[in-house]
């Protein structure tokens, strides 16, 4: 039997009502008819249920999701960039070198556009770009074995091998069996991402869609529409490489619905973590240019997320553009990044109050405790309020230390293989060079990732460092 995974409207609607009650719609009425026809609650970390139900619950389910959709929300999220933008005084208002395109919402003067605008960063060096890539991949593979693992068991099973506070990959030797029978690592990656079996970068989302986001530029440049990332999407992209929202939205695709819709029709993972794991080229190519960055990541993220998950994407660019740019503090780059989303939002308020607990407490595992106490009793381990907020702590905790930014954000747990990537791409970038990052990290990856992306498997981070530059030298 199959039970394809972040699909089945039986264990879409109760994700479907926990967004609900988070977005500011009440579902009560709906949860309770839910609850009396003999639904059952979403699975805690699993995409799918384990059996099937009737023909009846499943077409119930349908409806109710369509019924949810319908209810108003008492909170101003909005997600069209316009409407977004008229609700953040400080925008950054800078242009990355050369002409606003004819159809830009940026907001400039109309004459504006056709004059030259002086570059408002210097583009960082092919090394600087290398030390990003080699960032993302190395966050990311640090947390891949323990992804999915609650904070209690990533403690147990580092401490079982005297890696706590965590400096090091994952290993399984020296770890008690029943710790090991107890905490398994995860099925898909313990074999490609504990020390004793690393061979290069495996194949991972975090890294494949950077790897999309190169071939979207290459071929539609920075003025791609969100058509052109579905279309890119369908050409390239594995159904089965996809996961949360953006199966969900390739599911849409597929079934007719169009952007924007793609991110709304039947898709209680809207506000998860997919779109900010995809926003790093978009700040990797408009160095020093806050605003543009954000702009190209909220056209991509429009295809799968709202609200929150879009403004998680356009937070990420915007700090790393800062990066990019030249900025070598990193907590004047995450301030940067906070002007490009609605201050009164919940992730504004998110990220506000993890940065607070990181410039106060010494010790970050008191830090992570207050996040868990905020968060986890109402957000799954996946959506991007609480993982941004880690990501946002662990950063300014580290003061930007590549070993150290890595480390907190994969040992915060929740989603730890994309928030120790979005915190190596970062802390990397600020390095500015591979050599600044120590050998242990770098070495095992061997200058190659695999992955799924046509053109790309068997690519060293060297050369992608060098297609990246170019799309940044993009007029």
């Amino acid at each position: 039997m199959l039970r394809l995974t972040w699909v089945q409207p039986e264990d879409l609607l109760g994700h479907e009502i926990r967004q609900a009650r988070q977005d500011g719609r009440e579902p009560g009425a709906v949860a309770a008819r839910w609850k009396a026809a003999g639904g059952a609650d979403a699975p805690d970390r699993a995409g799918a249920s384990p059996d099937r139900v009737s023909r009846y619950l499943r077409q119930l389910a349908e409806d109710l999701l369509d019924e949810l959709a319908d209810l108003p929300s008492r909170l101003n999220e909005p997600t069209d960039l316009a409407e977004i933008k008229a609700l953040c005084p400080e925008w950054p208002n800078a242009h990355r070198g050369g002409r606003c395109r004819p159809s830009c919402d940026c907001g400039c003067d109309v004459a504006d556009r056709a004059a030259p605008r002086a570059s408002y960063g210097a583009l960082p060096t092919p090394r600087a770009y290398h030390a990003a890539w080699l960032g993302r991949a190395v966050g990311c593979l640090l947390g891949k074995p323990v992804e999915k693992l609650p904070l209690h068991a990533i403690r147990e099973l580092a401490q079982a091998t005297g890696n706590w506070p965590l400096n090091h990959y994952f290993t399984a030797r020296g770890v008690p069996a029943d710790l090991l029978a107890a905490h398994p690592w995860n099925r898909r990656s313990a074999g490609t991402s504990l020390v004793e079996n690393i061979d290069g970068m495996p194949e991972d989302d975090d890294l494949n869609y950077p790897l999309l986001n190169l071939l979207l530029l290459q071929r539609h440049t920075r003025g791609f529409t969100t058509t052109d990332v579905a279309a890119l999407w369908l050409d390239e992209l594995p159904a089965g490489r996809t996961f949360t929202a953006e199966r969900i939205a390739y599911r849409n695709l597929l079934t007719g619905v169009e952007p924007p819709g793609t991110a709304r029709h039947r898709n209680p993972f809207r506000e998860w973590i997919g779109a900010l794991i995809r926003a790093d080229v978009h700040g990797w190519t408009n160095p020093g240019d806050p605003s543009a960055a954000a702009e190209q990541a909220h056209r991509d993220a429009a295809l799968t997320h709202t609200a929150n998950g879009v403004y998680a994407a356009m937070f990420t660019a915007a700090t790393i553009a800062t990066a990019a740019g030249g900025t070598h503090d990193v907590h004047a780059c995450l301030r940067s990044g906070r002007t490009v989303i609605p201050p009164r939002s919940r992730l504004a308020q998110a990220i506000d109050q993890a940065i607070r607990l990181a410039e106060t407490h010494e010790d970050f595992e008191t830090v992570v405790a207050e996040l868990h106490r905020t968060h986890s009793p109402t957000h799954h381990w996946v959506h991007a309020i609480p993982n941004t907020a880690l990501i946002a702590a662990a950063l300014t905790h580290a003061d930007g230390d590549f070993t150290g930014s890595v480390c907190r954000a994969v040992s915060g747990g929740w989603d730890t293989d994309s928030n120790g990537a979005t915190a190596g791409s970062v802390a990397g970038l600020l390095a500015g060079d591979p050599d600044a990052l120590p050998d242990r990290w770098t070495a095992p990856l061997k200058n190659r990732l695999a992955t799924s992306v046509a053109g790309f498997d068997g690519t060293g981070f060297d050369t992608l460092a060098h297609l990246t530059r170019l799309e940044a030298t993009r007029p």
